[in-house]
């Protein structure tokens, strides 16, 4: 029995692509890709707006008629789609679905992010939910929290939790940690408000005042860099830094520098840098969110803070500076924590079990 596995291609940056690339070299043989057009890729391949309002149409048919023929062509295989929780997403995943249903698939849905205004009005009535979905087969989910949404809307189906991934060959050969002195703190995400760059660069500066030995280094690209970085210039802190987004070497060695890991998000799924971090074994500084909130053990693996309030975050880094006893702790547990839960060839396995076995 084949897997059919539906996602964006898996070169584009955003996350259901990154999380099948990291997965691909650990599914057996029997797991395919069914790599489709978005909108997203489509306007990065095709810049002149005239051309895209004829290109999109024939893309979008052309996901359609290729998951047609490889349904034919490997004889009805197990299908998992990818989409958010979002208007466009379910109304371009529910014809998938109703597709794969016609030709008597088994279909499970991996819902990776949640669109909540919109989650909200279907709960309200006022948006439609589809019927197809009802008709899947399995779903999974990143968080508790999401899994109780779905059965709220009257799910059936098994609702799988899952995580996002480390990939094993970034991690490949580090050891533990001994932290003599923290110099040290990582900020590696989207540059965004949402993410809580500014809350991040606020804490740093009320702990360089401090412990002016202190460094940050922020890793990333996003929307609100440039801001970002004026904001920064404006403080004239020199000990904030800000690298670009960054892989494979480059991106391992800011992890293996690091002491600390900050992260003061306002929403995620199951944030995959905090994962990473965990697995370099640096102690984990963010909020309950997501996923987050259903392994997190708080005080063992570092802190989880309601507030978006700088001194809050930069007083839970001040007690892992004055306690370096208990930040190799930490440091020690998330790393071995990591390993055995969240490397991409013990997820892919797992998901690919669960899915040969609908």
């Amino acid at each position: 029995m084949k897997i059919l596995i539906n996602t964006p291609f898996i070169t584009s940056p955003a996350g259901v692509s990154n999380h099948y690339l990291g997965l691909k070299p650990y599914f057996s043989h029997n797991v395919i890709y069914n790599q489709y057009y978005t909108r997203y890729y489509v306007r990065k391949i095709t810049r002149s707006k005239w051309l895209q309002h004829f290109v999109l149409p024939l893309a979008y048919l052309f996901n359609y008629v290729k998951f047609i023929a490889l349904i034919i062509i490997y004889k009805k295989p197990i299908v998992l789609l990818n989409p958010s929780f979002g208007k466009t997403a379910l109304k371009r995943d529910a014809l998938f679905l109703k597709i794969a249903k016609l030709f008597n698939c088994k279909v499970a849905i991996f819902i990776h992010g949640w669109d909540k205004t919109y989650l909200s009005q279907v709960f309200d009535k006022k948006e439609s939910f589809s019927n197809a979905w009802f008709k899947a087969d399995a779903f999974f989910v990143l968080a508790v929290e999401f899994k109780n949404y779905l059965q709220q809307l009257n799910i059936k189906a098994p609702i799988h939790l899952t995580t996002t991934k480390v990939n094993d060959q970034l991690v490949e050969n580090i050891t533990h940690k001994n932290i003599t002195i923290i110099t040290t703190i990582l900020f590696l995400a989207r540059v965004e408000k949402a993410k809580g760059i500014f809350t991040a660069i606020d804490s740093f500066e009320i702990l360089n005042k401090k412990h002016p030995v202190l460094k940050m280094q922020i890793v990333g690209r996003g929307d609100a860099l440039d801001k970002a970085k004026s904001y920064t210039s404006e403080k004239q802190n020199k000990n904030i830094h800000f690298t670009g987004a960054l892989s494979g070497e480059e991106l391992k060695k800011e992890f293996q520098k690091a002491d600390v890991y900050i992260l003061p998000t306002h929403g995620e799924g199951m944030p995959t840098s905090v994962l990473e971090a965990m697995a370099f074994g640096l102690p984990i500084i963010t909020r309950p969110v997501g996923g987050l909130v259903d392994f997190f053990e708080n005080d063992k693996m570092g802190y989880l803070i309601e507030s978006l309030k700088p001194e809050d975050y930069a007083e839970k880094i001040d007690l892992l500076i004055n306690d370096l006893d208990k930040t190799n702790k930490i440091a020690n547990y998330n790393m071995q924590y990591a390993q055995e839960h969240f490397m991409a060839s013990k997820v892919a396995f797992e998901l690919e079990t669960i899915l040969a076995d609908l």
